[in-house]
């Protein structure tokens, strides 16, 4: 990962703790920058982190006993790029190259400044400089009009699919797998998650499901396969569509599924059940009643849905370098907005379910599939450079920790149409 050897540690001159007691005097006289990023961590107290800056200066955080996750940073405008824009500043010079974690424990250092609440000191800290890119970002891709839910859709999922086969499992599954075993594969991680929500819709041959956000088609491919429904799926990403098509096709399910390039929104008719896995993060805030209400009017009556979503804890709803460069015009819920939304709608949630440390397994697969296909996707071509494939490594990277130890979780809500909960479908979903 690292773009020049970094001196051996055991080696450096200089070495400098946080806990020394001359360390106000030294930060004191390091460039504005620096000191903003050394003052935050600062704040580690669990682990250890050694930071060595362009000159092979050794700054440690943390508890020295411990074997250190070491911070190499090749270029001083990391410093001021963090000062300027928090996070974001920070994530955009590992894009470039201008730090890295020098063993490729990425994963594990984001994690560390997670757990020592480093990562949220930081949101804390917004500038002018950070709020005029975040506010300008949002304008250009508020999901409230039809078209711009088709840009955002397109920027992340039409990068290609050949670039998705390298880090994703034989089925196509990009959202949250459910383990069962530690030595459960990705595959099997996602076929037990489609097999449980199978389970939760208590699905029947000859109903007809509906997926929004349908994805290669991998949930309805499932359950058409094993509980003999019908189905349709709606997607905005033409490079989906087509490979879901010619995988329905090569499995003779052609009759029984049909995929639509739509929004959510255009969508007319009704459906014995209803679901949406990863995809109600797209749609913003302001649409939320929108499409509790669309969900309601495609399910018969005493119908029954589920919604499978990440939330999150925190009062960060997406951050400014996920909004900007992964997932732009998105926006996550909590919990009670969803509970809230679907009974202004007149559904009933009937089951919960948090999935938080299935997603943390699931990212771990996906970047450990990435890292092994890296040459590969970059023979890709032109738009999958060092930048490019730097900056999804973060992403998959940083989203692990965020599950693993942040304020992300993943939620699968089960919710009715209709007053009675109908007794014939039981709330038994054990998997075991």
């Amino acid at each position: 990962m690292t773009q020049t050897q970094a001196p051996n540690l055991q080696k450096t001159q200089d070495k400098i703790s946080a806990s020394s007691q001359n360390w106000s005097n030294i930060l004191s006289k390091l460039p504005s920058g620096e000191r903003y990023l050394y003052q935050l961590f600062t704040l580690i107290k669990e682990g250890n982190l050694t930071v060595i800056n362009p000159f092979g200066t050794a700054f440690h955080f943390g508890e020295e006993s411990s074997e250190p996750l070491i911070l190499k940073v090749y270029n001083p405008d990391t410093y001021d790029r963090a000062l300027a824009f928090g996070a974001l500043g920070f994530c955009e010079a590992y894009m470039e190259g201008w730090w890295d974690e020098e063993n490729d424990k990425l994963a594990e250092m984001i994690g560390l400044l997670f757990r020592n609440n480093v990562y949220s000191k930081a949101s804390q800290r917004v500038t002018i400089p950070l709020l005029i890119k975040v506010l300008t970002q949002r304008l250009r891709t508020v999901p409230t009009n039809i078209q711009n839910s088709r840009k955002n859709v397109q920027h992340h999922y039409d990068v290609g699919n050949d670039f998705y086969q390298y880090f994703l499992d034989p089925t196509m599954t990009y959202s949250c797998g459910y383990q069962m075993k530690e030595t459960d594969t990705l595959e099997q991680m996602q076929l037990q998650k489609y097999e449980l929500i199978c389970k939760k819709l208590a699905l029947q041959p000859g109903e007809s499901l509906i997926d929004i956000g349908c994805g290669w088609g991998g949930m309805l491919i499932y359950a058409a396969e094993n509980y003999g429904i019908s189905g349709t799926g709606i997607t905005l990403s033409l490079e989906q569509a087509a490979l879901a098509k010619q995988r329905i096709e090569q499995k003779g399910l052609s009759d029984k599924i049909e995929i639509k390039i739509a929004d959510y929104r255009e969508i007319k008719g009704q459906y014995d059940k209803f679901v949406s896995i990863g995809m109600f993060e797209h749609v913003g805030k302001d649409s939320f009643t929108t499409f509790m209400h669309k969900a309601s009017e495609l399910l018969t009556p005493d119908g029954v849905g589920l919604l499978h979503t990440i939330a999150t804890q925190g009062k960060e709803r997406l951050g400014a370098w996920v909004a900007k460069y992964i997932f732009p015009g998105g926006y996550l819920p909590q919990l009670h907005e969803l509970t809230q939304e679907l009974w202004a709608a007149k559904l009933t949630v009937a089951h919960c379910e948090n999935l938080k440390p299935h997603y943390a397994e699931t990212l771990r697969h996906w970047a450990e599939n990435f890292t092994e296909n890296r040459d590969k996707i970059a023979s890709l071509g032109a738009t999958y450079d060092e930048r490019f494939c730097r900056m999804w490594y973060l992403y998959l990277q940083s989203s692990e920790t965020s599950f693993r130890y942040g304020s992300l979780g993943v939620y699968q809500l089960l919710f009715f149409k209709g007053k009675p909960w109908r007794l014939d479908i039981p709330l038994n979903f054990s998997m075991k």
